[in-house]
């Protein structure tokens, strides 16, 4: 769980980074994006995240592994409203096996209000079939949630969700 914040913190300081230097991120894409918090995450552990590794039943977008464990898995998006937000879920369970409990999904925000977006996936995942609670964290722009693995109700995974503004 310590290295699992440590990664999430590693993300949430980039969003500092992003509006406090807007211009170097305004045109980027999705992969663009992701390689700015890969470098930043392989800067604290030692070259041990990696991007677009197959991990189940696809690539995901972030991975990093400690020895043989899966320590945080993350997809990146942008928002594209709650249906879209609804696929992201499920692509990233499908890319946690049975022993991966620690998840994120990242979520680009560009021209929608962000108090839209944050309501959207908040309501998006309370109605999601592998739902079993939120998680009281106490963070602006994310939340965290306990949703149990494809195919076992009483595995749970953590999905941590963290808003980004990426400026026009």
């Amino acid at each position: 769980m310590e290295q699992y914040e440590q990664a999430l913190k590693i993300m949430q300081d980039m969003a500092l980074v992003m509006e406090r230097s807007p211009e170097a991120f305004k045109a980027m894409d999705e992969e663009s994006l992701r390689q700015h918090f890969l470098v930043q995450l392989n800067g604290q552990f030692e070259g041990k995240a990696t991007g677009e590794t197959f991990n189940m039943s696809g690539k995901t977008d972030i991975l990093l592994r400690e020895g043989d464990r899966n320590v945080f898995i993350a997809e990146c998006k942008f928002w594209k409203g709650p249906k879209a937000f609804g696929e992201a879920i499920e692509q990233l369970l499908g890319y946690t096996t049975w022993r991966d409990s620690k998840t994120a999904i990242l979520m680009f925000n560009r021209g929608t209000e962000t108090s839209t977006v944050l309501s959207g996936i908040d309501n998006v995942v309370k109605d999601h079939a592998n739902f079993k609670r939120a998680v009281n964290w106490p963070h602006e722009s994310g939340f965290r949630y306990v949703l149990h693995a494809n195919g076992d109700v009483n595995r749970e995974l953590i999905v941590t969700v963290l808003v980004f503004h990426v400026p026009r």
